[in-house]
């Protein structure tokens, strides 16, 4: 037998060539078997099922060794230096804790639609996520795919991948008489942070959006306010640091996300009553310390707790804004901007919501013709 011929004679006589056929989704080599009464009628069978194996269009020899585990590590540093921090801390942790310990083994050209499916079943009903997560994690895996066929052109399948159905939720809207309770709270005895409800409530700001306002952002001359940064707690992806987590204050979510509200004569009168002499102070505390959304949303419990409002979040101020925008006739364009939203779309499926007291009231406007 040569050297790196995998051909040996067998215990019954027969001569037994081995090669590779292919591989399975886990990983392992699948093997061929080709037997001759000498060796070279078993180099010549071999010889003939490579070939054949060749024209076939096998898994080819560049790349073939790598699972789709590398393949998410490269398409994850192809785009590291486009993505926004708090963008990669996501696709990172989907990457080590979804993907990779579930389809990092297999072999790219051995993936098919019903490991993919197979895939989102184990995470809806397995790991019991919920649909949204799910389909952001099926949206990666879309990515990577999409950048591992560029390494196997005419050869790699082409997949289908069936999104989970999202579920709509009814959102959480404070009612008319809710709202005017908790606004009663907040400009009772009313400091920094109980402020910076009041004034989520009165803008539809975002919770990070808040934390990371200074008030030099705010204009009282204008009128307005400018979001043009947020804040997040994120996983430290340095393996120096001690702590898991950082606070980064950086760019919104988005570019719609930066934007400038002009606010009503009401909110600007708060504004000048709380305005502090450091145009560098953050809203929240009224000095150069921050307050970072996980303390804040403590806060809200505490206020929704006293109020006697169940079921309420710090979004469920946003979402209300939203609702009375809607009631008093707002036009949705604006809200969408103001909301610094990508389309109006987004505005009406996710944030507009008719209350109860708007049902009523369009249906009372029947009267007015007779029905």
């Amino acid at each position: 037998m040569a050297k790196g011929e995998n051909i040996f004679k067998r215990k019954d006589g027969r001569w037994e060539a081995r090669y590779i056929k292919g591989y399975e989704l886990s990983g392992k080599i699948k093997y061929g078997f080709c037997y001759g009464k000498t060796y070279k009628e078993a180099k010549e069978k071999v010889t003939k099922a490579k070939a054949a194996l060749l024209s076939g269009k096998p898994i080819p020899a560049s790349n073939s060794r790598h699972r789709f585990s590398w393949f998410c590590d490269e398409w994850f540093e192809s785009g590291r230096n486009r993505f926004k921090e708090s963008t990669c801390v996501k696709y990172r942790t989907i990457l080590d804790k979804h993907i990779k310990p579930r389809l990092g083994g297999c072999f790219p050209l051995g993936m098919s639609d019903a490991l993919i499916e197979q895939f989102a079943n184990e995470l809806l009903f397995e790991e019991e996520l919920a649909p949204k997560t799910v389909k952001d994690i099926l949206v990666v895996v879309r990515s990577i795919l999409d950048y591992t066929a560029k390494r196997f052109p005419g050869t790699f399948p082409t997949l289908n991948i069936n999104y989970p159905k999202e579920s709509k939720k009814e959102m959480r809207v404070l009612s008319r008489e809710e709202q005017t309770r908790f606004s009663r709270f907040l400009l009772d005895d009313m400091d920094a942070c109980k402020f910076g409800v009041l004034l989520a409530l009165l803008t539809g700001i975002r919770i990070g959006e808040l934390c990371a306002l200074r008030w030099e952002n705010i204009s009282l001359k204008d009128n307005t306010i400018k979001i043009c940064s947020t804040m997040q707690r994120l996983k430290d992806m340095n393996p120096d640091q001690e702590s898991k987590t950082k606070i980064v204050i950086g760019s919104p979510k988005s570019d719609t996300s930066t934007r400038t509200i002009p606010i009503s004569e009401t909110a600007a009168e708060l504004c000048r009553k709380m305005n502090p002499q450091s145009p560098a102070a953050f809203v929240l505390t009224g000095t150069s310390h921050y307050m970072e959304p996980r303390t804040l949303q403590y806060r809200m419990e505490r206020y929704t707790e006293i109020c006697g409002l169940d079921g309420v979040h710090f979004h469920t101020l946003r979402h209300t804004f939203a609702t009375r925008c809607v009631e008093v006739g707002f036009e949705i364009k604006s809200l969408s901007e103001i909301l610094g939203h990508a389309n109006t779309t987004i505005t009406l499926d996710r944030y507009v919501h008719s209350s109860m007291e708007l049902k009523r009231d369009n249906m009372n406007k029947l009267a007015a013709v007779g029905l």
